[in-house]
């Protein structure tokens, strides 16, 4: 797996460089880091980072990101892989953004352990999503990457629910807040089925969550920017052009298959993927 995150084209830019290209002034940059790093510490959500990065300077916000990716490497997490966000309309509506966007997995975000609730004090403010996770089999940094080079690199997929969180207060988010935070990232389950993709079309699958019991969200692959291979092979194509390509053995997750919605301690959740199975999460309580 790769462990280290590397400097190149920002996704949503339209020429080759770096994040280190923005106009933004790196007094300006760490202290975008550090507010988002402190709320993280102190558990309790801070103001956007958007007054100090300005709301659409997204290679701004992606030197964030690398620069608090940095430090958590350094502090001996490990890349698993990577999320893709915001591909799916009803979610870009949710959080008032208009652009799909990524961000890092690392190995202590994975929870999928069945045996262990999903710890609610790590989370300051958390929304669950279904969706479908990609496990790779094979490297994507060629040049010549298409949908059909994207669906061979694919080992499995897999029900996945991520938990998403921000460390922006309220949820009050644009895109260089949600971009800067590491894409909202929180904390990710898998489901246990494994299944590889002559077996389904991810565009084909339906999906239906409950949160204690009751229907919460339902969607489809379609969704997801119109079919999740469709989303990874964005991400395959940013990656690379970002300088840390996406690798055998990581995790994509590929995006909500519909709206999102709010939990608390205590919470159960229960999403069903066709043709994927399902996949649970049960939160613990808090005092």
């Amino acid at each position: 797996m790769a462990e280290r995150v590397q400097a190149g084209a920002p996704p949503g830019s339209t020429e080759a460089g770096s994040p280190g290209d923005t106009a933004a002034d790196p007094a300006v940059l760490s202290a975008a880091a550090e507010r988002l790093a402190r709320a993280e510490a102190e558990r309790r959500p801070c103001a956007p980072v958007r007054d100090l990065l300005g709301p659409t300077d997204v290679a701004a916000a992606y030197a964030v990101q690398q620069h608090l990716a940095h430090e958590r490497l350094a502090r001996g997490a490990r890349v698993a892989g990577r999320k893709i966000g915001l591909t799916s309309a009803a979610v870009q509506r949710q959080v008032g953004v208009d652009r799909p966007d990524f961000g890092m997995l690392f190995d202590d975000m994975d929870v999928s352990d069945r045996a262990a609730a999903v710890p609610s004090e790590r989370l300051l403010q958390p929304r669950v999503e279904a969706e479908i996770a990609f496990v790779l089999g094979a490297d994507l940094d060629i040049p010549e990457l298409d949908l059909h080079r994207v669906r061979a690199a694919v080992d499995h997929a897999r029900a996945a629910l991520e938990i998403v969180d921000s460390r922006i207060a309220g949820w009050d988010i644009a895109i260089t807040d949600t971009v800067a935070d590491n894409a909202s990232s929180g904390l990710f389950v898998l489901g246990p089925e494994r299944v590889p993709l002559d077996r389904f079309e991810p565009r084909e699958v339906t999906m239906r969550m409950t949160l204690d019991g009751r229907e919460a969200s339902t969607g489809d692959g379609a969704a997801c920017l119109g079919d999740p291979l469709e989303a990874l092979l964005w991400l395959a194509r940013t990656a690379r052009d970002f300088g840390d390509p996406l690798r055998a053995g990581q995790v994509v997750l590929s995006g909500a298959l519909g709206p999102l919605v709010p939990v608390g301690p205590g919470a159960v959740v229960h999403a069903g993927i066709s043709a994927l199975g399902s996949v649970s999460a049960t939160f613990t309580t808090t005092e």
